[in-house]
């Protein structure tokens, strides 16, 4: 667990999202939004998308597991796992209006990583077990595991809203960002490069710069 802003203040230009982190961010992202509305547009119909799709962000979870634990240091876990102190400067950091530069994901941003993979993580697991009870749609393992069908249902049910909601808030935030701090977060996601403060890997800085960019 990490405790500390970022010591120095020089900032770089730095390749910090690898290609695998990107593509999973989008795919997730596309795959949640897509199953959240067919869910929503066709409740009493044929779920067969939305059941493929959750097939899809179990896989990309499985993945970003995996590689939060091997993958390269702005991807893995430990790397941005705070102390509590780390988590009040920077909170009490955020009416600044100025770009934070963060070396990876900032304190706030990996609360709401741990928060939306957890919660998608008990969401594709409980689907499995989930039977709307509309003699159509029913998990994989409802059958077998008759036992866990009204608690995977309830729990299936009651997280789609509150996805929903961390879906809201993460777009807000990248608005906050973009709008108060002046950080344009969405390109680093795209292209995985980023102006950062602090100390970083020298084989992942392109180049110094002398501003905030």
């Amino acid at each position: 667990m990490r405790d500390g802003s970022p010591e120095s203040e020089k900032l770089h230009l730095v390749r910090l999202w690898d290609p695998f982190v990107r593509i999973f961010h989008w795919l997730l992202a596309i795959c949640v939004i897509v199953t959240w509305m067919w869910g929503q547009i066709n409740p009493t119909g044929y779920l067969t998308l939305h059941f493929w799709l959750g097939y899809t962000v179990i896989g990309l979870l499985v993945f970003r597991v995996i590689w939060g634990l091997i993958g390269p240091w702005p991807a893995r876990f430990v790397h941005f796992l705070y102390g509590p102190g780390t988590y009040a400067r920077y909170i009490a950091g955020m009416p600044k209006r100025k770009p934070s530069n963060w070396p990876g994901h900032n304190p706030v941003g990996a609360l709401s990583v741990y928060l939306l993979l957890g919660v998608l993580l008990l969401q594709v697991f409980s689907g499995l077990f989930a039977d709307p009870e509309d003699f159509i749609n029913s998990g994989p393992l409802a059958d077998d595991f008759p036992g866990m069908v009204k608690l995977g249902t309830e729990i299936h049910q009651t997280l789609a809203p509150i996805i929903l909601l961390l879906v809201v808030l993460h777009l807000g935030a990248i608005a906050f960002y973009k709008f108060w701090k002046r950080e344009n977060l969405i390109p680093s996601m795209l292209h995985g490069k980023k102006v950062v403060k602090g100390e970083v890997p020298a084989k992942r800085i392109i180049e110094e710069v002398s501003e905030e960019a």
